[in-house]
């Protein structure tokens, strides 16, 4: 079954391999008509996708070529450097249309970053109920509750019946296309509770509301950090949310799909950084590319120093034992991998707020045990290598015990420099890494070669 999954995988992905040839060979020979109907019919997600592949101009072509028959769903769809991209390139009246069909939340996502003239052309475009919902969202920070929050609910009052809220859904144009539950608020329209759909639908049309309404709420406040409001969502299993503002009115919702992409976005964020290659996406230029990675390999290279002259300290021993030489990398490299693994458990455990100040020093020192046994393990294997390889027993024992105090020093390193990065209300997941290869290359060469010093010089 597994064997048949992957088949399926893979011929997806090779037709969809040719439908980019296609679309790109079409617009290429000056007919983007035929490019147009070759996607035709395609979800949103797939155009997006599909849109992606394409080089910048071509994006732009495809999306003039299917003119009104396009989904302004699949800009929401894009990874945000090719929606940038689109923005900046599409005429300003086309995104005041898109802008009009998608809802608060992806509305926000596609003007965020374009100039102001450009914003203010747009929103001076929209109805004015529009508008507001949007300007509301910009003024609260990226990656808050407030700029991830759809402003389109339903909200009764605590004394309307079943039957009011089901004829004033049915009546009215201006609610949302689609929602799950209905807020009850009271007269400065703070949040009493709410009524999902399906028991409102099922209870019968004279009953208040007020007597149906769950009143146990997860409230967001606008504020809020979208990773709170996603741990929030999985720690309660809370399929939506109300959001409030700083006096507790009700001033948006967060759905489950919105907090599923912050999910996503904040997982890539993280293991990019940890890779030191910042805020990066494969619609940047080479100039960007080359200005998110430089800064974290210019401190690369200064740790790299760092490590040398920590080597240039015993360069006498090493030219009395050539085989120092050959056995240092060996060190190094044992206690950066031990490290990278420590530092990846804690800086994640850090982002899902797995660690903190109760569990730290059981965590602490459950991973300095591991380090220990870790490196009297590898010490042993090594040990026996070098003799075999060298013939020297004492040899084998120095490297033993340099992999032993590496081991325990990149252990230490992986847990305590994310904590301390973290404590100082930084980012462990881009510096951390940098950090934790100088412990164990400082460390490393400076355990081997000084007990080579000692024992074998």
């Amino acid at each position: 079954m597994a064997g048949q999954d992957e088949q399926a995988v893979e011929a997806a992905a090779h037709e969809s391999t040719d439908l980019v040839h296609q679309v790109a060979d079409a617009l290429a020979a000056g007919t983007p008509e035929t490019a147009a109907a070759l996607v035709k019919g395609l979800p949103a997600p797939d155009l997006a996708d599909l849109i992606e592949l394409l080089d910048p101009d071509e994006r732009i072509a495809l999306i003039q070529a299917l003119g009104p028959a396009f989904d302004y769903e699949v800009l929401s769809e894009l990874e945000e450097g090719v929606r940038d991209q689109l923005s900046e390139a599409l005429p300003n009246e086309l995104l005041a249309k898109a802008v009009t069909e998608l809802e608060t939340d992806d509305a926000a996502y596609i003007l965020e970053n374009l100039e102001q003239s450009d914003k203010d052309d747009i929103l001076s475009q929209l109805p004015m109920s529009e508008r507001v919902a949007l300007e509301r969202n910009f003024e609260y920070p990226e990656e808050t509750a407030g700029r991830l929050m759809q402003a389109d609910l339903v909200a009764v009052a605590p004394y309307w019946t079943v039957g009011q809220v089901i004829d004033h859904a049915r009546e009215t144009d201006d609610l949302p296309d689609t929602f799950s539950e209905v807020f009850v608020v009271d007269p400065a329209f703070r949040v009493l509770g709410s009524v999902e759909l399906s028991r409102l639908l099922r209870s019968k049309r004279d009953v208040p509301v007020s007597e149906i309404m769950d009143p146990d709420l997860h409230v967001v406040r606008a504020t809020e950090d979208q990773e709170e409001v996603a741990r929030k969502f999985e720690r309660y299993d809370l399929y939506s949310a109300p959001v409030v503002d700083a006096n507790e009115r009700l001033v948006g919702i967060i759905t489950v799909d919105d907090v599923v992409e912050v999910i996503q976005s904040e997982a890539d964020e993280d293991m990019m950084a940890l890779g030191g290659v910042g805020d990066e996406s494969l619609a940047d230029s080479v100039i960007q590319t080359s200005q998110s990675r430089v800064p974290w390999l210019v401190v690369n290279l200064g740790t790299a120093v760092l490590a040398s002259f920590v080597i240039k300290m015993f360069d006498a021993t090493i030219e009395q034992m050539v085989a120092l030489a050959v056995l240092m990398p060996i060190v190094a490299s044992m206690g950066g991998n031990a490290g990278t693994q420590t530092m990846t458990v804690t800086v994640r455990a850090l982002a899902t707020s797995k660690l903190g100040a109760a569990n730290a020093p059981r965590i602490i020192t459950r991973e300095s045990v591991v380090g220990l046994i870790n490196g009297l393990v590898l010490s042993v294997l090594m040990a026996g290598v070098v003799f075999l390889w060298f013939g020297s027993g004492k040899l084998g024992a120095v490297i033993g015990g340099a992999m032993i105090v590496n081991l325990l020093a990149a252990a230490l390193a992986g847990i305590l420099i994310p904590l301390a990065l973290d404590r100082l209300h930084l980012d462990p997941a881009p510096a951390s890494g940098v950090f934790v290869t100088m412990v164990t290359d400082c460390v490393g060469f400076f355990a081997f070669l000084g007990l080579a010093t000692l024992f074998l010089v």
